[in-house]
């Protein structure tokens, strides 16, 4: 059987070469997953109707005529378009199905199963595959609920936890819950190929954007689950440590940390207060957490006769975490700064530039092959494919 364009063996072809994901998702949390798969260098062969995945249409912001927001997940892909109502397309469906080690999709709970593409029906077609389905609030009581992050935002707690105390809840600035729920999906993924590999078992995973929020959420759910301590806004701070927060300077603002007794101590030696790591209010972890409002102004008024950048060096000089408050595009020159080569280009140079997985692997690191395609890109290469012997 033909490769699929981009999909050659090389050195850096990624750990999971010669894998195939059929990707029936769309939006974010299942084109995140396969993405992740992608990446470390399976085939994923993404399956969109006529109108094609919601992000295409998700601008400004818009870059070469592709939506930011659908090119962020959607590299090393190929693409298909495919009406799951029209008899030849379904056909032509389930011949990718047929032929993938891997199944992923989205849909609400029941809708896919009516268009012929369930669990079941897939297994009949393929014994061994890996089935992943995405929810929103899983396939029981909540199936007929729409899987939205900001949904689940606000169900889950999160929102409730965000905020000044005395002011409204506010919503995350990144879709949070769809990004680790893909994680997730991409982990279970790649422990059941392990497994398949092992037995020649395939299996179904599900996961939903709910569960995943608890899990995500998992310090402040176990208090609640054991003893019923619901967490409550803090606004910019945390609830257990103190400080662990972005404190006024002379001319800006600037996160400081004192997490434990050794920190704090330098702390108020560079603020000039060394008397405040013997002070019983100030003492242990707990005591700076429980008496937070008389030890801030303390904080404040040292902070204010230098500005931040100064600060900053002094406590950095220190050994002491900080950081200085930045907007995105100052993190993404920060992150240029430190080395990390925070964006991807493919051979061509003028490649659609794409943000780095953060993995780092010294025999088989993620690799950027191939850009965001355009709608239906692949469409007769797949169909080569899928008739080639």
């Amino acid at each position: 059987m033909p490769a699929l364009p981009g999909t050659t063996t090389s050195s850096t072809a990624g750990p999971l070469e010669g894998i195939v994901v059929a990707d029936f998702a769309r939006v974010l949390a299942g084109p995140y997953c396969t993405m992740l798969l992608a990446d470390l260098g399976a085939t994923v062969i993404k399956v969109e109707s006529p109108d094609g995945d919601d992000t295409r249409g998700w601008m400004p912001p818009v870059y070469r005529d592709q939506a930011s927001y659908f090119q962020a997940v959607n590299r090393n892909k190929h693409s298909i378009v495919l009406d799951l109502k029209d008899e030849d397309d379904r056909a032509t469906a389930q011949q990718i199905a047929a032929r993938a080690d891997v199944f992923v999709h989205n849909f609400k709970p029941g809708s896919i199963e009516r268009l012929g593409f369930g669990y079941e029906a897939v297994r009949a077609l393929n014994e061994q595959i890996i089935y992943a389905h995405i929810s929103g609030f899983g396939t029981k009581n909540g199936a007929e609920l729409p899987g939205y992050d900001v949904l689940v935002q606000g169900m889950a707690g999160l929102m409730d936890m965000n905020g000044e105390p005395d002011g409204s809840p506010v919503r995350s600035g990144i879709s949070l819950f769809d990004l680790t729920t893909g994680m997730m999906t991409a982990l279970g993924i790649t422990a059941a190929v392990r497994h398949r590999d092992l037995t020649g078992e395939g299996q179904l995973i599900e996961n939903n954007l709910m569960s995943n929020a608890v899990f995500t959420m998992l310090n402040q759910y176990q208090s609640v689950a054991t003893h019923n301590d619901v967490p409550t806004r803090g606004g910019a701070e945390h609830a257990s440590i103190y400080p662990y927060n972005a404190l006024p300077t002379g001319d800006g603002d600037l996160i400081i940390v004192g997490a434990n007794n050794g920190q704090f101590a330098r702390l108020s030696a560079v603020l000039g207060h060394p008397e405040w790591a013997d002070d019983p209010r100030f003492d242990s972890p707990e005591r700076r957490n429980v008496n937070r409002g008389e030890l801030r102004p303390l904080l404040e008024e040292a902070l204010s006769h230098k500005g931040k950048d100064e600060w900053f060096r002094l406590l950095r000089e220190a050994g002491l975490p900080c950081s200085p408050v930045q907007n995105v595009g100052e993190g993404l020159q920060t992150a240029h700064d430190l080395g990390l080569e925070p964006v991807w280009h493919t051979d061509d140079p003028d490649s659609v530039a794409t943000i780095r997985n953060s993995l780092s692997m010294t025999a088989t690191p993620p690799t950027y092959r191939k850009e965001p395609p355009a709608l239906g890109a692949d469409g007769d290469a797949i169909r080569a494919w899928l008739a080639s012997d």
